[in-house]
């Protein structure tokens, strides 16, 4: 399956959202990857997933961690396709991690030293989740030794820790609030459509 495909695989889907929208970063953008609606379909996640492995499968993990919401399905996927244990990281609730919520390993997941970690996403941006949950990895005596997503929209190639790889690479446009073209011209409502509150 080539790039085109998962595009065309998204659209499809309706996961390829044309509009106005307000990302976790802050930024603004008139599209939107809704990676849910192409997992939504149990067959469409484990066909992906299982291309995405393969891509990164000479790392040889030995577990799979993604950030909930959006990196559970596919860390689970990816590691049914590689065989080797999938767990996700989670936020604190607000007001129990200070000021800032944090990811953390919950319901009795744990990583162990020197363990080989796959970080998984479905869509990387700012690679700010991604970047937390490397650092937990380095937290918890691990090792992360790469980093794999379905989508890559950050415009740019991140510098994580063994690589990165993706399925499908999109550049779109994002302005800053003050900056936006979308506001400027009042005609679409802004949507947040994320799961994450935006740091202020």
């Amino acid at each position: 399956m080539t790039e085109k495909d998962v595009l065309k695989l998204f659209k499809k889907e309706k996961a390829f959202l044309s509009g106005h929208f307000l990302l976790s970063s802050g930024l603004h953008s008139p599209h939107y990857m809704q990676c849910a609606l192409v997992l939504q379909k149990p067959w469409i996640a484990e066909k992906l997933c299982r291309l995405l492995a393969k891509k990164c499968g000479r790392l040889k993990p030995q577990v799979v961690i993604g950030p909930a919401l959006g990196g559970i399905v596919v860390s689970y996927e990816i590691g049914r396709a590689l065989k080797v244990r999938s767990v996700f990281a989670e936020r604190l609730p607000a007001g129990k991690a200070g000021v800032d919520e944090i990811l953390t390993l919950r319901r009795g997941f744990s990583l162990h030293k020197n363990e080989r970690v796959l970080v998984v996403e479905d869509v990387v941006t700012t690679g700010r989740s991604t970047g937390e949950v490397i650092e937990l990895v380095r937290q918890s005596g691990a090792k992360p030794v790469g980093v794999a997503s379905l989508v890559d929209r950050s415009g740019q190639t991140p510098a994580f820790p063994g690589g990165f790889f993706s399925l499908l690479k999109v550049d779109i446009q994002t302005y800053a609030s003050q900056e936006c073209p979308l506001c400027r011209e009042g005609n679409t409502a802004l949507v947040k459509p994320g799961s994450r509150t935006k740091k202020e």
